[in-house]
């Protein structure tokens, strides 16, 4: 089987609540998101996504995305999608770095391939725990009541697990409102509810210092991407007992290599486009398993073809190892694909379907913006 033809499809996410607050002041409305189709010599196609948090999350954004794709697209047509580690290498090749491009094209190879033996892509990462997976909410920064009323309305829809934002400004009530938001958050908890804080690195040491030490010692919480840098996590790390969780910080092999040599995170948030796609990502799921580091599943945001990455190579952690996997159809407006995965119970599990297990809306996403073949 051989790689024939690239399409890329370009698509606005619009985000469901209106306004997505981060710290730092950052805010976003809708996410640029690209779509890639390849299509095989046999007929088959597989479908990938990178979908950016915007240009001021991390070091991606969706014009970078598509501009990567332009230079990658040649070196992968007529491969065999079905040879991940060239694939990787080709595209390393032809572009240093930049993840985010080799995303799509990465896990639309292993859509080929699930679709090429009628299997799902679980089953090809490792084989499926068959356990359903605790689903996280994504509660953007707000009020403390406003935040504890988004918390409830999840927790109504099968949400088991919460990721709340941080990171509040001195000049908007700095660490006293920060955790102020989080008792608030956990002021209804239930029973097997896992509650994430995340300042998505917008916090000082002094700043999360001060946050914990207003908590009370029994909160039950951790602490995920506190600081910028991986200096002052380990800073902050050695002065709290709080579990910490990295995120923005653990973006390649070489970054989660040295936060397991020099003990820097009881766990990692593995983000699919923020790791470059499924065939790194397995890579950097054995790491954390022979770590001994839990994961949670993630994607900095999407349509249901990131869902779909998430839910397979999730699907194949042991779950004393997973914390959660989000559900990223909870923060945009409308569906691109069709996919069988209702939350039920507080979890999800992976499509079973051959490939992804997801069908694009192609009367939705229009034609291609790009095309590339032999």
């Amino acid at each position: 089987m051989k790689i024939k033809r690239l399409d890329v499809f370009q698509y606005d996410l619009p985000f469901s609540g209106g306004v997505y607050h981060l710290s730092g002041g950052r805010t976003y409305t809708s996410f640029d998101a690209t779509f890639v189709r390849l299509t095989s010599d046999c007929g088959l196609e597989g479908w990938g996504e990178s979908t950016p948090f915007g240009s001021t999350y991390v070091a991606a954004h969706a014009k970078g995305v598509r501009a990567g794709i332009e230079e990658i697209a040649e070196q992968v047509i007529g491969r065999d999608p079905r040879h991940f580690d060239r694939i990787n290498q080709s595209m390393d090749e032809a572009l240093v770095g930049h993840l985010h491009a080799k995303t799509a094209i990465d896990v639309a190879c292993w859509d080929l391939f699930g679709k090429s033996v009628g299997m799902p892509v679980c089953d090809l990462l490792g084989g499926s725990t068959n356990e359903p997976m605790r689903v996280i909410s994504s509660i953007h920064g707000g009020d403390p009541e406003d935040m504890r009323r988004r918390v409830a309305e999840h927790r109504s829809q099968g949400f088991m697990g919460h990721s709340i934002k941080v990171g509040t400004s001195e000049r908007e009530g700095g660490p006293s409102l920060d955790a102020a938001k989080i008792a608030a958050c956990l002021a209804d908890r239930k029973p097997g509810e896992f509650f994430l804080v995340d300042a998505n690195g917008g916090m000082t040491v002094e700043h999360a210092l001060r946050m914990l030490r207003i908590l009370p010692d029994e909160t039950d919480i951790v602490l995920e991407a506190p600081c910028r840098t991986l200096r002052e996590c380990q800073s902050l790390q050695k002065r709290t007992n709080v579990p910490i969780i990295m995120d923005e910080l653990a973006t390649d092999d070489d970054s989660i290599a040295s936060i397991i040599a020099n003990d820097l995170a009881d766990g990692i948030g593995l983000k699919i486009s923020k790791c470059g796609g499924l065939t790194r990502g397995r890579r950097q799921r054995d790491m954390c398993l022979a770590a001994g580091l839990t994961m949670s599943v993630q994607d900095t945001v999407g349509s249901e073809i990131s869902l779909a990455a998430i839910l397979h190579l999730g699907q194949t952690i042991p779950s004393q190892y997973l914390d959660c996997v989000l559900d990223v159809r909870s923060m945009v407006s409308g569906s691109v694909a069709k996919i069988n995965a209702p939350i039920k119970d507080g979890g999800l599990m992976a499509p079973s379907e051959p490939g992804l297990g997801i069908e694009p809306d192609l009367g939705l996403l229009g034609d291609p913006i790009a095309s590339f073949e032999v």
